[in-house]
């Protein structure tokens, strides 16, 4: 199927050629029929993408901040590289969508095959979206209507926030696609509306509509303005839609408003507030959040938990469901803003003319006839190797700032790659000469050419993979964790003791020349040693998806699990004993303070403290080893000093958490095969070990494995 994207390092905008998703739980598979172009976020988009890095640094100091504390911790070429590689990444466009259902998620029951929706879903033939972010058209209002749906409601949402009452005077400042249909809703709830832009067409078109509209390029004073059609009281609320960089339109809203006045920002405008004007007058100030409740919410958008109506009356669908009501009832007519429509495959007319004065709204058109394929092949077949191939399942940042350099560079073939909606997967297909793009899991498992599959998705879908590639008979290599519990773990074992096929996790720290080095120095000692790790793993917020127990797990199954491999590797001796404790009176689940006190089967100990709380700039990953009076010290993968050994004091060099030697010896296994890299007996211990430090904490208890 076709879909638009944009490279954010050269501002180009592309029709790529990428596999049609499949339908999952609580998703509806969507044909494009309509979409809108939004001229001014996908203008904003495209001339940031265009601009020079300098530029693109200056419009984003928080992550210039980012870069620098990354410098600070993981060396500078390090960093350079992963920026790099962030900008390469092509963004879907599109938000604006208008289609029919072809499939639901196994769990949807107010849609079906057939149906007339919109979606906030990309410009694309087909596009896979959550059910709370759908809502069906009525039988007379047209695709090109409904493809409005979308951003008429993040005016919408604006209203709401200002609450407006009949016969209230509301100024709307910005007459652009967004503001245009914000002054007609107010229009329909009873309102005087004031509007004020600097192109005269727009401000022609709402005049035409009743809003008492004016051009600013003819030096109008606003305030003034707005004074006088007050009698001097001023506006009862300003709803801000324009998009400048300016201060002067904050200040300009605060003098326009009356005593006690609200104002909300919909678009995008300078914040520097001037006390004085807000102060006397008593004004609030909101922004509004593009549609309503639920957005950016997983747990509304993705997994579908809806708000309860009497507690929230108007979300972000149900926002959807009043604007398509309003058009279909004559109450805001958005056929009027349509300055073009345009095939998809003529998508340049649109974009290389963004931002041309008199372009209101642009609408894409689709073709019926849609390639819904889920697998796109970019390389010949007769380049394909007939067995032994590799399948990576997961297109984010490991697989492409780590895995595929790597496999690169052991000049190992990946046979296919699979992504969950195909544009990151087939950017990373043609980048690394992949020859397949494919958006199902379940095509890979049937592929006979294919005998190796490599798992770096989200942690909730890892066991399930690592169950159907072993019962299809495939070599797994998974990310860690091997599983979030002790259910799913016991069947990976079960499972894995009826095949042949190997089983491999991501545990990668011990291959690091640094442990490797650190093993050989304590390597003839018959002795049981002490282990310090400290992980200073930095603030995550608490709605990542890696804090939630069912998606990621919580940080300590996820990433803890690291030390406790490592904790294996220097003992050479699987744990025994497990025990936790976290900080707070209340510890919970996904708690990321965690101490961690471990105990080996040949007597060695160790604590592993996984914490959040500390500062950047202090080293992320630190292992103090006692062994025989003797000590080393490990220090974020960057250098090592020991004391008390006298052939040995110590060694630095470029971080190396030891990635490259992990994908070089898993790639010749796979080659000559020969021994395990991890026995499958040392992996379940360090799964087992991760999810029974979870229990201890919450319930006191130490674990005997």
């Amino acid at each position: 199927m076709k879909q638009l994207v944009q490279n954010l390092k050269t501002g180009e905008t592309i029709l790529e050629d990428i596999p049609a998703p499949i339908v999952k739980k609580g998703h509806i598979l969507i044909q494009t029929r309509a979409s809108l172009v939004s001229l001014g976020t996908e203008k904003m988009l495209v001339e940031f993408g265009k601009s020079s890095l300098i530029s693109k640094a200056r419009q984003q100091p928080e992550k210039v901040k980012q870069v620098l504390d990354k410098i600070k911790s993981d060396g500078l070429l390090p960093t350079l590289d992963a920026v790099f590689k962030k900008l390469e990444e092509p963004l879907p466009l599109g938000y604006c969508n208008a289609g029919v259902v072809l499939a639901v998620g196994s769990d949807i029951v107010d849609f079906k095959p057939g149906d007339r929706v919109v979606s906030n879903g990309q410009h694309a033939e087909v596009v896979c979206v959550p059910k709370n972010l759908v809502a069906k058209i009525p039988d007379n209002v047209s695709n090109e209507e409904a493809s409005f749906t979308v951003i008429a409601s993040i005016g919408l949402q604006g209203i709401r926030l200002i609450n407006p009452t009949l016969g209230e005077t509301v100024v709307v400042s910005g007459l652009g696609l967004i503001g245009l249909i914000t002054a007609e809703l107010l229009l329909a709830s009873g309102c005087n509306v004031v509007g004020f832009d600097f192109d005269q067409q727009k401000v022609d078109m709402a005049n035409e509509k009743g809003i008492k509209a004016f051009n600013l390029a003819t030096g109008v004073d606003p305030v003034k303005n707005v004074m006088q059609l007050t009698n001097g009281v001023g506006a009862d609320a300003v709803l801000n839609t324009a998009s400048t960089k300016s201060d002067e339109l904050i200040s300009q809203a605060a003098q326009m408003s009356r005593k006690r006045g609200r104002i909300v920002l919909v678009g995008v405008i300078g914040l520097n507030i001037n006390r004085s004007d807000f102060y006397e007058k008593e004004l609030s100030f909101q922004v509004s959040c593009s549609y309503g409740p639920g957005r950016y919410d997983e747990q509304y958008e993705k997994n579908g938990m809806d708000y309860p109506l009497p507690f929230v009356r108007w979300t972000e669908q149900r926002n959807f469901q009043a604007i398509l009501e309003a058009i279909a009832k004559g109450k805001l007519d958005v056929k009027r803003l349509i300055t073009e429509e345009v095939a998809l495959e003529d998508y340049q007319k649109v974009y290389g003319n963004l931002g041309v004065s008199g372009s209101i709204a642009s609408i894409l058109k689709y073709k019926e006839e849609v390639d819904f394929g889920n697998t796109v092949t970019y390389a010949s077949s007769s380049k394909l190797v007939s067995s032994g191939g590799i399948a990576v399942v997961g297109a984010g940042n490991f697989t492409k700032m780590t895995m595929l350099p790597a496999f690169v560079k052991n000049k190992t073939a990946v046979h296919t790659i699979v992504s969950n909606s195909g544009v990151s997967g087939s950017f990373l297909a043609k980048k690394y000469g992949i020859a397949n793009s494919s958006t199902n899991y379940d095509d890979v498992l049937k592929d006979t050419a294919i005998a190796t599959v490599v798992v770096t998705t989200r942690h909730n879908l890892h066991a399930d993979m690592v169950l159907k590639g072993l019962e299809a008979g495939k070599n797994i290599f998974v990310e860690k964790p091997l599983a979030l519990n002790l259910d799913d773990l016991e069947a990976i074992a079960t499972l894995k003791q009826q095949k042949e096929a190997s089983v491999m996790v991501g545990y990668n720290r011990r291959f690091s020349p640094f442990s490797q080095k650190a093993k050989s120095l304590i390597a003839g000692s018959a002795e049981p040693i002490s282990l310090v790790m400290n992980f200073n793993a930095g603030f995550i917020p608490a709605n990542h998806w890696v804090h939630n127990p069912e998606i990621g797990g919580g940080r300590i199954v996820g990433e803890a699990c690291h030390f406790v491999d490592l904790f294996q590797f220097f003992t050479g001796s699987l744990v025994t004993e497990v025990s936790a404790t976290a900080l707070g009176t209340s510890p919970s689940l996904n708690s990321d303070n965690v101490s961690i006190q471990l105990k080996a089967q040949n007597g060695s100990i160790a604590t592993v403290n996984y914490f959040s709380n500390g500062h950047k700039a202090y080293s992320k990953e630190r292992i103090e080893i006692y062994s025989q009076g003797r000590n080393i010290i490990i220090d974020n993968f960057r250098k090592m000093e020991t004391f008390g050994f006298k052939a040995f004091s110590s060694m630095s060099g470029a971080q190396d958490k030891g990635h490259k030697e992990q994908f070089a010896r898993y790639a010749n296994y796979l080659k000559n095969g020969g021994k395990d890299l991890i026995s499958f007996e040392e992996l379940y211990n360090s799964t087992k070990t991760s999810i029974l430090a979870i229990e201890s904490l919450m319930n006191s208890k130490k674990y005997i494995l």
